[in-house]
């Protein structure tokens, strides 16, 4: 029989048995569920086999609504399209409906129709659409502050009153935005710091804290990494090529640190030796590897931007080094060709 999982506002539940996850289902079908076997997470309302008719001698409970209707009545965040634009050095245009509103980086923009309007707030903006107070707002802007980004966002409305307006937000540095509709991963995403871009208005941005000081300290995130929450639609950017893995129960993916970009909430994120002394010390992978192990979904990256800024800056051209990339002329090399940097 499959181990079940089961998810509640971010809050994971399992693994549980088929029958344990029926009664669990009975009880509350608002969350989504997962097994082996499943591409992803699915609204527990949508699954036949959690459905109390398969445990004989139960009492049938009542039919769930439709997953169309349960979306259209409990969603929070608002439902907007986009198209991604560009291979490298890439840009996302958000297209709203009037009275639609996209959150975004301060300084993320690009370019908007006159008929968005702008307006910059306190925290991520999940408070203000919720009706939060102050204290609300000023905990939503420490969050976004320890997790790498700036005390303030950006909210994009559409102030028209009929149409379809756009808006775009470029990525800070060459890469490869994702868009994530968290209600595909059981409500929570946990990414690394400073990767939100921009998404729909309702999703939170939160902390998530690691507990495992070594993972900490050398699984290449930190303590603190990002806690995407909400059913909406988020757009992450990191280094490089994203690459998506599904793990299966139990299975366990070695990755370099640093490259991981995003995870479901059910993946367990550790740490592990490299292996003999020799590789540590000349394997050039450094002493540890972090560890992913399943279920659930992974996001990695193939050059996260530290490599990438360490790189350029081992390349600058500093005074008394080499422009000559190798050459047998050296710094006369320079001369010839027309650098004027000496």
């Amino acid at each position: 029989m499959h181990q079940w999982y089961l998810s509640y506002d971010g809050q994971q539940m399992g693994p549980l048995d088929h029958a344990a996850a029926v009664a669990q289902a009975g009880k509350d079908s608002s969350g989504h569920c997962w097994r082996q076997g499943f591409a992803e997470w699915i609204p527990i309302s949508a699954c036949a086999e959690l459905r109390a008719e398969s445990a004989p001698g139960n009492q049938l409970a009542p039919t769930p609504p439709p997953a169309a209707a349960m979306a259209s009545h409990g969603q929070r965040a608002d439902v907007i399209d986009y198209k991604i634009f560009g291979e490298d050095m890439q840009f996302v245009e958000v297209e709203l409906d009037p009275g639609e509103s996209a959150v975004a980086e301060a300084g993320s923009m690009m370019y908007k129709d006159a008929v968005v309007n702008m307006e910059t707030v306190f925290g991520d903006g999940a408070a203000a659409s919720s009706g939060g107070g102050f204290m609300d707002k000023l905990v939503g802007a420490g969050k976004r502050l320890i997790t790498g980004e700036s005390l303030f966002t950006t909210v994009f409305s559409h102030a028209g009153a009929s149409g379809k307006a756009k808006v775009a937000f470029a990525a800070p540095y060459p890469g490869t935005i994702v868009p994530m509709t968290l209600s595909n991963y059981g409500g929570t995403i946990i990414a690394q710091k400073d990767s939100f871009l921009c998404a729909a208005r309702g999703v939170q941005i939160g902390l998530h804290f690691q507990k495992k000081v070594m993972t900490a300290l050398f699984g290449g995130e930190g303590f603190i990494m990002q806690k995407l929450t909400g059913d909406g639609l988020v757009f992450v950017h990191a280094g490089g090529t994203i690459m998506e893995r599904d793990l299966q129960a139990g299975e366990r993916l070695d990755v370099d640190t640093g490259c991981v970009v995003a995870m479901t909430s059910t993946v367990n994120f550790d740490i592990k030796p490299v292996g003999g002394v020799k590789s540590m010390l000349f394997g050039g992978e450094g002493v540890f590897l972090a560890t992913l192990t399943g279920p659930g979904k992974v996001w990695l990256q193939s050059l996260p931007f530290s490599r990438l800024a360490g790189r350029m800056m081992s390349a600058a051209y500093q005074k008394g080094g080499s422009k000559g990339e190798g050459s047998v002329l050296g710094g006369l090399g320079g001369i010839i060709s027309g650098d004027r940097g000496f």
